[in-house]
């Protein structure tokens, strides 16, 4: 049976959180991740939306069990993904790795100053994408498992 393990619990699935108010870079970056971004990590399961209040209920929803694992925000976003990342860090206790799409190589800055974990540029880069992610998963999981052991 998919999903499940010999043991006959079901299998570890990451939670993506992907924030863009165009529509066509939440599909670039479903399209870039695909099912899994890496052969050591489980598969992913990419919750879209388009308005900042559902990324910050999402990122609440985490503390009590929600399971997002990580957030991607686009930058260009309206309002955008470094001003909500900004207010997701000042305002969410264990607020889930925030990666985000900076439209401009010369944003970089902006996403420091957001505190974002990590950034990559758009356009989408299917190769970029998923090498990012993967590394930010790696630290969320292990972060998550030493919380619950």
């Amino acid at each position: 049976m998919p999903g499940v393990t010999s043991e006959q619990t079901p299998a570890r699935v990451a939670t993506i959180l992907v924030y863009a108010t165009d529509r066509t870079v939440r599909a670039q970056v479903r399209a870039a991740l695909g099912r899994k971004v890496a052969a050591d990590l489980p598969e992913i399961r990419i919750v879209e939306t388009a308005t900042q209040a559902a990324v910050v209920k999402a990122a609440d929803g985490a503390n009590e069990g929600a399971g997002i694992d990580l957030m991607l925000l686009d930058g260009e976003a309206r309002p955008g993904g470094m001003g909500v990342c900004r207010q997701l860090k000042d305002e969410i206790f264990n607020c889930p790795p925030v990666l985000i799409i900076a439209g401009r190589p010369d944003d970089a800055w902006l996403a420091t100053w957001s505190r974002a974990d990590g950034v990559v540029p758009h356009p989408i880069d299917p190769v970029t994408l998923p090498g990012v992610v993967a590394a930010l998963l790696r630290q969320q999981l292990a972060t998550a498992a030493g919380r619950t052991a």
